[in-house]
């Protein structure tokens, strides 16, 4: 998802007052219970960007649905969310958060994609290897796709590593096509 520039400033100033606070981990927990709450309904989405709902609405909708579950900080940080008319934009303000701890913590996120489930051994050592390599605490995403017929493909970034059978025999593939017309 693209964050606006907007969202990162209001994530960024949301994980400096956590800092100055002690409560960095309790604002990470609430981020996290927030942003999976609005990615599993489509309703609070169409909520929370409609130009037509008061702002005052919106409040009244987040304190309703978030009192109970996420800290003083955080739904004070969503009031003022509201009040400033940005609500529409609270999905790209957690997933920022996400983003702008993950970098205050040396953190990386990793998609890993292979044709069979990896075992826990082969996840455990691909982490510490990849821990190893980057210097970073490695968050997986692991993804199963049978096309791949075997190996890896890992995306750190924008850097593709692509170790798989398929991308081997595409590469053959290419390089036995350029023989062929050589040869003619």
């Amino acid at each position: 998802m693209l964050v606006s520039k907007a969202a990162r400033r209001y994530s960024s100033a949301l994980l400096e007052i956590a800092l100055d606070l002690k409560v960095v981990d309790k604002t990470l927990e609430d981020v996290l219970f927030v942003k999976n709450t609005i990615d599993d309904s489509k309703e609070l989405v169409t909520f929370l960007k409609s130009p037509v709902v008061k702002p005052s609405d919106k409040k009244i909708a987040l304190d309703t649905i978030f009192q109970k579950h996420v800290g003083e900080l955080m739904m004070k940080f969503m009031t003022l969310i509201a009040k400033k008319e940005r609500a529409s934009i609270l999905n790209e303000i957690v997933t920022g958060f996400i983003t702008v701890y993950n970098d205050y913590a040396g953190i990386i996120e990793v998609e890993v994609h292979s044709a069979r489930k990896l075992s826990k051994a082969q996840v455990e050592k691909l982490q510490a290897n990849l821990e190893k390599t980057t210097s970073k605490k490695v968050n997986l995403a692991l993804h199963e796709q049978e096309e791949l017929k075997g190996g890896l493909l890992v995306k750190i970034d924008d850097t593709v590593i692509d170790g798989t059978i398929k991308h081997k025999l595409e590469q053959l593939e290419a390089t036995l096509l350029d023989k062929s017309v050589e040869l003619n």
